[in-house]
């Protein structure tokens, strides 16, 4: 199975890649999605070995701040059960459990943030889906061509 690539949209004041990078090994799982799109996505398509952006939404300016590696598949999450969690959901069972994540390593925390205007604005990344208007899905999939040209304007930054 080939590496496939990806764009995780996160809060920084709910998870933010600081919060990844103090995180034991550097290593959380990514939990919370409620979108059953982006349940499928976590579900049945993010494998172990798969590329991520780390994105920052929500924030002056959102954009790309992080790459990680997706280090194991998906599985059940466990938060959506625990009425304590940021995210719980009570139609959630253990025989049921509706919702999904995978487990991510931090690789890299970008030396300056590549801002969503910076990637409205490069050609080549017209149909990336955080370009898109309404595109509001946490996780997203990546092009390997998109992923190229976001990889050169991070070495561009270096």
């Amino acid at each position: 199975m080939a590496k496939r690539y990806w764009l995780f949209k996160s809060e920084p004041n709910c998870f933010s890649i600081e919060d990844l990078q103090n995180e034991p090994h550097q290593t959380a799982c990514w939990d919370g999605v409620r979108n059953y799109q982006a349940r499928n996505l976590l579900r049945d398509e993010i494998k172990k070995g798969d590329r991520v952006f780390f994105y920052h939404s929500n924030a002056k300016p959102p954009g790309i701040v992080g790459i990680c590696e997706v280090v194991r598949s998906g599985y059940p999450d466990y938060t959506a059960q625990d009425p304590t969690s940021d995210h719980p959901d009570p139609t959630a069972t253990p025989q049921n459990p509706i919702w999904y994540m995978v487990d991510v390593k931090l690789k890299e925390i970008l030396p300056e943030m590549i801002p969503l205007n910076t990637l409205k604005e490069t050609p080549g990344l017209e149909e990336m889906m955080v370009c898109q208007r309404g595109a509001r899905l946490s996780v997203q999939p990546v092009t390997p061509e998109q992923w190229a040209i976001v990889m050169n304007l991070i070495k561009r930054k270096k």
